[in-house]
C-alpha cells in the first residue's frame, strides 16, 4: 500500500511540474564533473510532519534553512546543522512555488495556482498579499486591475524593491510571462516582458536573482536561456544553455544553477559560463525528478528543492 501511495504521489508531482514534451529540453548540459557529492537524508523531520514535494529553499541571516513545500506543512525551518525546528504555513497555499527571505527575516512567497505573492513575518503571520487569490489576470494600474498570472519567483534589491517573475505555463498563447517591479511596500512600479523568443521576451519567466552589480538574471526556461536586465527592465544580454534552466543562486565567486528535468546542478562563473555539473534524472541520492530551486548555505553547502521526488537534496564539497 505504501509503495502504491508513493507511486501515485510521484506521478502527481510529475504532472504538476509540467515536464516538457520536447525531448530537446531534456538533453543535459555537457560539462566537467562538479566536485560536490550528495548527502543521504539531509533534513530528517519528526513523524507527523508532512512537507510534501519541495518547491523552494532559502537561507535567512542566521544560516537557518527554510523549505517551502506542497504538503500540509508548507514551510519548515531547520537550523544551521540541518536540525528540524518547526513547521508552519498550514492552509496558506494552493500550489507553493518560490521563496525568498529579506534582511528583516520576512518570508516572501509565491503561489503559482492561487496567483498571489505573500509576505510573512518570521513568526509566519501574513503581513502583505499581492494579487487576488484564485484569480489570474493582468496587473494594470490604469485599468484598476491588480492581478498576477502564475507568479514564480522573487528577488529583493538592496533598496528593498521587489521583483517578481510570472507565467509558469509554457507554449504559444499560454499565460503572460514577465517581470513585475514593486517597491518595498508593495506599490507597483512597472513591468516588462511578454510571450516570445526575441530579446526581452520569455516563454516561461521562472527563476530570478540579482548579481553584485544590481543586474537581474531571469531564467527563461523553455527558451533555454538566462536573460539579464537592469532594474528598469533594460535588456543587457542573454546566455544560452542545454536543458531547462530553472533557478539561480549568485554568490561572490560563482553562480549555481539548477537545470530542471535535465536533472543537473550547474556551477557557472560570474558571466554565466558553465564550469561544471553534477546530477542526472532519477530518484536516488544525487538524482532529480526536477531540480527546481537552489540555495547555498553560508558554509558552502548546496541545497536543491526537487518538486517531483519530494526530497531536498544536499551537496557538499568532496
Amino acid at each position: 500500500m505504501k509503495t502504491i501511495a508513493l507511486t501515485a504521489l510521484l506521478a502527481a508531482g510529475a504532472l504538476l511540474a509540467q515536464k516538457p514534451t520536447n525531448p530537446a529540453l531534456l538533453v543535459p548540459q555537457e560539462a566537467p564533473l562538479l566536485d560536490y557529492v550528495a548527502v543521504a537524508n539531509p533534513l530528517p523531520v519528526p513523524e507527523g510532519v508532512n512537507m510534501g514535494a519541495s518547491a523552494a529553499v532559502a537561507f535567512d541571516s542566521h544560516g537557518h534553512l527554510y523549505v517551502l513545500s506542497r504538503g500540509a506543512d508548507a514551510i519548515t525551518e531547520f537550523d544551521e546543522n540541518g536540525k528540524f525546528i518547526r513547521a508552519f504555513g498550514q492552509g496558506l497555499f494552493v500550489r507553493s512555488h518560490g521563496l525568498r527571505i529579506d534582511k528583516d527575516g520576512n518570508l516572501w512567497t509565491t503561489d503559482v495556482s492561487a496567483h498571489t505573492v505573500m509576505k510573512l513575518s518570521p513568526k509566519g503571520e501574513v503581513l502583505l498579499t499581492l494579487g487576488t487569490k484564485g484569480k489570474a489576470g493582468e496587473w494594470n494600474e490604469a485599468a484598476g486591475t491588480r492581478l498576477f498570472n502564475e507568479p514564480n519567483d522573487i528577488a529583493i534589491a538592496a533598496n528593498g524593491d521587489i521583483f517578481i517573475t510570472q507565467g509558469h505555463t509554457p507554449g504559444a498563447g499560454k499565460g503572460d510571462p514577465r517581470v513585475l517591479k514593486f517597491d518595498k511596500d508593495g506599490k507597483f512600479i512597472k513591468s516588462w516582458g511578454g510571450k516570445g523568443t526575441e530579446p526581452g521576451k520569455f516563454d516561461v519567466a521562472h527563476g530570478l536573482a540579482i548579481d553584485a552589480k544590481g543586474l537581474l538574471w531571469v531564467t527563461d526556461r523553455e527558451n533555454q536561456r538566462i536573460e539579464i536586465f537592469d532594474q528598469d527592465g533594460k535588456y543587457i544580454r542573454e546566455v544560452k544553455y542545454a536543458g531547462v534552466p530553472c533557478a539561480l543562486d549568485i554568490g561572490k565567486e560563482n553562480i549555481y544553477m539548477v537545470n530542471g528535468f535535465a536533472g543537473q546542478l550547474l556551477k557557472l562563473d560570474l558571466d554565466g559560463k558553465v564550469l561544471a555539473a553534477v546530477g542526472k534524472p532519477g530518484n536516488g541520492v544525487g538524482e532529480f525528478g526536477e531540480a527546481h530551486f537552489i540555495a547555498v548555505s553560508p558554509k558552502g553547502e548546496i541545497y536543491v528543492a526537487d518538486s517531483v521526488n519530494r526530497a531536498v537534496q544536499k551537496f557538499v564539497k568532496k
